[in-house]
């Protein structure tokens, strides 16, 4: 049988999905499984690693059956996974304890410490500053709070290296996800002694760093049982996610950037070199000798699911069409909620606040704002988020006039037109636009399928565009002065709250 096939398997917040392509880049088949998120605490988000393995053994053998495939038809299988969550194994090779993931806050006075000790020197290394999100002040938590697992860790994996290794057998990771840990030097692309040192990591627990496109091993007899994959094929290293997203969306030359409306939402661009700032977040790219600098805000499509779930959906109701309601709800109301201001603080702030004490608000309620509203302000609250994370990457001499949607929110025409709208930029949304299909492409260039990284995504294809109105993008550039207006006034409130809820 012709092995004409990718795979890619990408690990989300709330979900995994496996995508199978063409080597055309259209779409064969697809499927995902939900992978549930433990909050113990307020301001902690944790997963059970053996849960994911769960949801690729689901997955692969649904895709393959929508692809109406054998798995001998698949050339090779990559991964990706968000930034950050590690998985930690024990001298056995157990599991010490649930994966801390991205959007975890815990950290947040370990961040603190690290910042007053070498904050500088930290952004000099790694390229980006300490903040809960990263790998560093999450295991500086683990020391501190739980010192027994943290004696117990002979092996770091980052997520989607320890679900590989469930194909595999083998210990490595690329050098972005690396970065992603801020664990490395990003000037060299290997292990730093010296941010490890800052809170006593040993070396010896961290894998070999190879390029994302790096074949790593191949599918295991026992693996190949397990997830329905054929024993013997090809396994590719793979990525983070948002490295994966923007690479599968195309953005392989300057000018063109990428904006994910997943559950969190994210502004990329792509740059020949770091651009390291206290402000913004920097990668290297799938593309060789270029990195993507990146500013995010917290809560996206995470929102969204909250508002539906607390205050729209019922109980065994179908969620995609209450969504579709939502949607069509928000269409019905003018540009700017008629005063209605959402800010998407659910699970405190990154670009540009940095402050995971912010909160979450509706302001400006009034007797004439219906369940419409609600939604089209949380629209607009996320596409004003979005401006500032634009902003953040201007300060820095970046820029782009066209931006590609990736992430379960760009299937809304509404959100993107209003993303255009406030952005005041064309916005295109192609065909496929998920981690998964960047997964799948980077498996194929691992292969040799493509001549190269960049031939690789002449593939994505453009399916639609919105362009930005002058009337609505002037009217959002006053209504996102005023978004920030509040923001500024109710920062320290938000504080004040945090110590109110913790009973100081």
């Amino acid at each position: 049988m012709a092995r004409e096939l990718l795979v890619g398997i990408d690990l989300g917040a709330g979900s995994l999905k496996t995508s199978i392509i063409r080597l055309d880049g259209t779409l064969a088949g697809e499927a995902s499984a939900p992978v549930a998120t433990h909050a113990p605490h307020p301001g902690w988000s944790e997963q059970d690693p053996h849960d994911w393995w769960a949801a690729i053994c689901e997955t692969v053998p649904r895709a393959l059956a929508a692809a109406e495939a054998d798995a001998g038809a698949v050339a090779a299988v990559s991964f990706s996974a968000g930034a950050h969550t590690q998985v930690l194994e024990d001298a056995q090779g157990r599991v010490i304890r649930p994966a801390i993931l991205w959007n975890d806050q815990r950290s947040a006075a370990e961040t603190a410490l690290l910042r007053q000790q070498a904050d500088a020197r930290i952004l000099e290394i790694g390229a980006n500053r300490a903040n809960p999100t990263w790998t560093l002040p999450q295991m500086l938590w683990l020391r501190r709070n739980e010192p027994e697992a943290f004696a117990r860790v002979r092996r770091l994996y980052v997520a989607k290296d320890w679900l590989r290794a469930q194909l595999t057998g083998t210990w490595e990771t690329d050098h972005i996800d690396a970065v992603g840990t801020l664990m490395a030097d990003a000037r060299t692309n290997t292990w730093s002694a010296e941010l490890c040192g800052m809170i006593g990591w040993p070396m010896e627990t961290l894998p070999p760093i190879v390029p994302p496109t790096t074949v790593v091993g191949e599918v295991t007899a026992e693996a190949a049982r397990a997830c329905g994959l054929r024993a013997g094929t090809p396994v590719v290293c793979g990525t983070s996610d948002t490295a994966a997203e923007t690479y599968g969306a195309g953005m392989v030359r300057e000018g063109l950037g990428v904006v994910k409306l997943a559950t969190a939402a994210t502004v990329s661009v792509l740059t020949p070199a770091a651009r390291p700032d206290f402000t913004v977040i920097n990668y290297p790219h799938v593309i060789p000798a270029h990195w993507y600098v990146i500013a995010a805000t917290n809560s996206c499509a995470s929102a969204h699911k909250w508002l539906r779930d607390t205050f729209f959906k019922r109980a065994g109701e179908d969620g995609t069409a209450v969504f579709d309601e939502m949607d069509r709800r928000a269409a019905a109301v003018a540009p700017g909620a008629e005063g209605l201001f959402f800010h998407p603080y659910l699970n405190g702030e990154r670009s540009p606040h940095w402050d995971p004490l912010l909160r979450a608000d509706f302001v400006g309620i009034g007797f004439n704002h219906g369940s419409g509203h609600f939604v089209r302000a949380l629209y607009e609250g996320i596409a004003y988020s979005l401006k500032d994370c634009l902003l953040a990457l201007r300060g820095q001499g970046l820029d782009f006039s066209t931006a590609r949607l990736t992430g379960g929110g760009a299937r809304s025409a509404l959100w993107r037109q209003i993303v255009a709208d406030v952005l005041d930029v064309e916005v295109e949304l192609p065909a496929v636009a998920d981690a998964s299909f960047g997964a799948a492409l980077i498996a194929g260039v691992g292969i040799g399928a493509y001549a190269d990284a960049r031939a690789a995504a002449d593939v994505v294809t453009v399916v639609s565009r919105a362009r930005p109105d002058a009337a609505r993008a002037a009217r959002y550039a006053q209504g996102h002065a005023l978004y920030c207006e509040i923001q500024s006034a109710l920062a320290p409130i938000n504080h004040k709250i945090h110590a109110f809820v913790r009973g100081q």
